[in-house]
């Protein structure tokens, strides 16, 4: 680990202006600090944020849900509002990492959360997203985990959040607040990017800026949603494949249909063919499958991953069946 140094601050304003400064924000620390045991991050000052009001969950009357960026992952799957509201968000939450983890992880470091591929955290390998322009030793290297969404001759780093899935699927924004205290928000599907030739870049972020909240807009009721995630072993591993799935089910007729993938893209993947093939359609076993059946449109397989197509497929057919009622 590098020399940096620590600063602690009690309200946005202090925060802000140490960001301004070049601080990197910490909270749960939960990523940051074991990038740098690692010496992949090697930041020169860190803000400690985790005092900040930002730990607030709120459901408004059109049923609207506004998560703060410091509240725990723990709290925010365990929350009444939450489970009730939007049990994918729950659920993908309660699929991560481990529950020390949880008690400690806050929603808007898990959405910052940097990639578990192996070439990135081994220094001693060519990552374009540690070092821009070094190459990428997973282009012809062996990971199981690697993208076969969203990629580019640069970078094919999964993303590795649960909950980023769920929040991509639900059309989440991301409500940013910059040094000059001036607000600014995103849809999620544009606050993390895609690798193309800077894979180094991976948010949407100025300097300086800090998450505030992320926001799930609201969405016609009854609401069924859920999350699945396919891993190698049942607690603290990351994705092969995931899917969340909302549907807004009306008179026997799917009116709404929100769809993402997780394991399997450089960001949490949103998946509008499979949608637009279920909107205007009623349930079924055989509508499912053939729904699934896009869910891989446009992928790129490597060699040695290419069993991650039909994976994804199950595993959003598999998921429709759960939310749809017809497992």
């Amino acid at each position: 680990m590098y020399p940096f140094s620590f600063t602690k601050v009690s309200d946005t304003r202090g925060a802000l202006a140490a960001g301004r400064r070049g601080g990197r924000y910490i909270a749960g620390g939960t990523t940051l600090v074991d990038l740098m045991r690692e010496t992949v991050e090697r930041p020169g000052a860190l803000v400690d944020i985790s005092d900040l009001p930002l730990r607030g969950v709120t459901v408004n009357e059109r049923g609207g849900l506004r998560i703060g960026a410091l509240v725990r992952m723990a709290d925010a799957a365990a929350h009444p509002k939450v489970r009730t509201t939007f049990p994918v968000i729950s659920q993908a939450l309660e699929l991560s990492a481990s529950a020390q983890l949880r008690n400690m992880a806050t929603i808007g470091g898990n959405i910052m959360q940097r990639t578990r591929c192996t070439y990135f955290r081994d220094v001693t390998a060519a990552c374009n997203k540690r070092e821009p322009g070094s190459g990428c030793a997973a282009l012809d290297g062996f990971n199981r985990t690697h993208a076969i969404l969203g990629t580019s001759d640069d970078c094919v780093a999964t993303h590795p959040s649960d909950v980023a899935v769920a929040f991509a699927a639900l059309d989440a924004r991301v409500h940013l607040l910059d040094p000059k205290g001036q607000e600014r928000s995103l849809p999620f599907a544009d606050f993390l990017l895609k690798p193309g030739s800077t894979p180094n870049r991976e948010q949407a972020l100025r300097k300086g800026e800090l998450i505030t909240v992320v926001e799930i807009p609201t969405h016609p009721r009854p609401l069924k949603s859920g999350y699945l995630k396919v891993r190698d072993r049942q607690s603290y591993e990351f994705a092969l494949t995931s899917a969340a799935v909302a549907l807004h089910i009306r008179g026997g007729v799917i009116r709404e249909a929100k769809v993402a993938a997780g394991g399997v893209g450089t960001v949490p993947w949103k998946l509008p063919a499979v949608e637009r093939h279920l909107i205007g359609e009623r349930p079924s076993k055989a509508l499912w499958t053939q729904a699934a059946e896009r869910a891989a449109d446009g992928a790129r397989p490597l060699e040695h991953n290419r069993f991650k197509i039909e994976l994804l497929k199950r595993t959003v057919e598999r998921q429709l069946r759960i939310v749809g009622g017809t497992a």
